[in-house]
């Protein structure tokens, strides 16, 4: 009996395993992977600007004082007095800015001329120091004393640093916004493998039912055992490809994506793991550093796959029963479209509440659907990212699995009857009559 099943699952597995598609998508996604581990890094290197020189003409003679005295790293500001339309001509310029004599009345007015492709930072730069060169202007026509100096000290800049606190009491920087993007990717992993392979499942018994390939293996195979078989063999793939990503995630982690980073940029990271945000003008911004010390971290992306091989081996072995179920009742692959989506929709459904739970992981509904076996493989992984208590957790992959056993024992009668019925579309009436067949 053992051995039957062995055979089986043997067979669905390297059945699998050899197809070329198999080894292009599990050599090619990591390479994905990496491309978006590394896009931090690769942001932090080439998000210099490059350097620019602009040529002002100011006939207000209000705004060249304040861009001259600005001290823009990557932008020089130079004077002349030939008309803009001129000036522009001349290629040492980046562009000309011409401003009007009634900037003040009319700040709307100035005028960038450029020669190539614009840049939004350039351009958010001139303009805040032509706002500045305006509200200098009119605030001097009240005639205040230090105005200027009371604006200043009342002016804060606020940056929010946020801690997470884990039950051992241990702090760790973290970011929501991080967390949501990590717990999304986690969810589409999940939602395309259930749907990937577990269709898989279905076609599988369809094509051997058509074929009378099942009529000859259950006279030496009970038909639950069979279709154990075929549940483990396509589930043993997907672990197996998960596995493989992770491997090479780990090892691109440890090796790869530490040589990508700059020194000044791996000191910052750092300074952000040690409990404290670097500040002053060449640092990052904190959403970055914290994406580049997750993404540098072995430990936190091996944690992170130990719970995609979780959560898929448990919705898997849930969802292929249904698959399963519903391949063994139809002849072919169209009478199946409508049976499905008693196993699609649930899986959508899941992929949704999961999307809306990252905006609050804690919220009532985020809770009860990563409970509820039905949505909490993708509901759960979509909140793991942002730190829920472990027992939550472990709550629901023990429901998950407990509710794989009920599942499966269903799905069997299903099949036992179902592999033998030919000719005729079931209805969802004809499904629960056979599943009370004692």
């Amino acid at each position: 009996m053992n051995n039957n099943l062995g055979i089986i699952i043997r067979r669905e597995f390297m059945e699998r395993v050899g197809k070329k598609s198999f080894i292009f998508t599990t050599l090619l996604m990591p390479v994905l992977m990496l491309v978006m581990m590394s896009l931090p890094a690769l942001i932090a290197i080439f998000s210099t600007p490059s350097d620019k020189t602009i040529a002002v003409c100011d006939l207000s003679g209000t705004v060249m004082p304040v861009l001259e005295k600005s001290g823009q790293e990557h932008l020089t500001f130079v004077p002349v007095s030939a008309p803009a339309d001129s000036a522009i001509h001349h290629s040492e310029y980046y562009g000309v800015l011409s401003i009007p004599a009634d900037i003040v009345d009319r700040p709307s007015s100035a005028i960038l001329f450029i020669h190539e492709g614009g840049s939004v930072e350039t351009e958010s730069t001139i303009r805040n120091l032509i706002k500045d060169a305006v509200r200098d202007r009119r605030m001097q026509a009240y005639d205040i004393d230090n105005l200027q100096q009371i604006l200043d000290e009342t002016n804060v800049d606020v940056s929010l640093q946020t801690i997470r606190v884990d039950e051992e009491g241990g702090e760790e920087a973290t970011s929501s916004s991080l967390s949501f993007g990590i717990g999304l990717f986690m969810t589409f992993i999940l939602y395309m493998f259930l749907l990937m392979y577990g269709q898989l499942v279905m076609t599988s018994i369809i094509e051997e039912k058509n074929n009378r390939v099942l009529e000859l293996v259950v006279s030496s195979v009970k038909p639950v055992h069979l279709m154990l078989g075929k549940i483990f063999g396509v589930g043993l793939v997907a672990v197996v490809q998960i596995i493989i990503w992770g491997v090479l995630l780990c090892l691109m982690s440890a090796f790869l994506l530490p040589a990508l980073i700059p020194d000044g940029v791996g000191e910052q990271v750092a300074m952000l793991n040690a409990g404290s945000i670097p500040t002053g003008a060449d640092t990052l911004d904190p959403e970055l550093l914290s994406a580049i010390s997750l993404f540098s971290s072995v430990g936190y992306i091996a944690k992170l796959f130990g719970f995609i091989l979780i959560f898929l081996i448990g919705g898997f072995l849930f969802y292929a029963s249904i698959f399963a179920a519903i391949g063994s009742a139809v002849d072919n692959i169209q009478d199946a479209s409508q049976l499905t989506s008693f196993a699609v929709i649930p899986i959508v459904i899941g992929l949704v509440i999961g999307m809306t739970a990252g905006s609050d992981p804690n919220s009532t509904l985020a809770f009860w659907t990563s409970i509820i076996p039905f949505t909490s493989p993708m509901v759960m992984l979509m909140r793991v990212p942002f730190g829920i208590p472990s027992w939550e957790i472990w709550l629901a992959v023990g429901i998950l699995y407990l509710s794989f056993l009920a599942m499966v024992w269903l799905a069997a009668k299903i099949y036992r009857i179902g592999i033998f019925m030919y000719g005729k579309k079931p209805s969802v009436r004809d499904l629960i009559r056979w599943a009370r067949y004692k």
